[in-house]
């Protein structure tokens, strides 16, 4: 029974943190006086680094511009991640796991942070939506399985882009 134990699959939660976080306001105090129609864009994408002790990093890094006119009315770059002991599986399952199942159990920490942090910075906070990692896990796998098709390095590490105009 203890041998079957020892080689059971192991996928634990060891810690979420928020790795990094920058905000920037480059117009204030101005932008909060400007009634401009703000247009938000978001880029999202995840990474995972291999450490010691069959433990990896998987994380989710996100960045929002929030632009008023021709101004930036603020620019928030975020990045949230969680150490994770996967032992015991193959490396197939390894990989979905650090595509799939990781980013979507670190991603509402990120979101919450953001919203947050946005808000302590004196603006509405941004709600971003709920990702189907599943998907987004096969759309990356395409753009780096086309990307090796034609040597592109720009593509080696698609994102996620989305543009919205706020209705305030």
């Amino acid at each position: 029974m203890a041998e079957e134990e020892k080689d059971a699959p192991v996928f634990h939660l060891q810690r979420v943190y928020l790795k990094d976080l920058s905000v920037e306001i480059p117009h204030a105090p101005e932008v909060f006086l400007d009634n401009t129609q703000p247009k938000l864009s978001f880029e999202i994408d995840s990474f995972d680094s291999e450490l010691k002790d069959e433990m990896v990093e998987v994380g989710v890094k996100c960045t929002i511009t929030c632009k008023l006119g021709d101004k930036t009315g603020f620019l928030v770059e975020a990045k949230e991640a969680g150490i994770f002991e996967i032992k015991n599986v193959s490396q197939e399952q390894k990989t979905l796991l650090k595509g799939i199942t990781c980013p979507n159990i670190v991603y509402p920490y990120l979101r919450a942070n953001l919203a947050d942090i946005l808000q302590r910075a004196s603006f509405p906070p941004v709600h971003l939506t709920e990702i189907n990692w599943e998907i987004f896990y096969q759309q990356k796998q395409e753009k780096i399985n086309g990307a090796s098709g034609n040597n592109n390095k720009n593509d080696q590490n698609p994102q996620v882009n989305g543009e919205v105009g706020s209705s305030n």
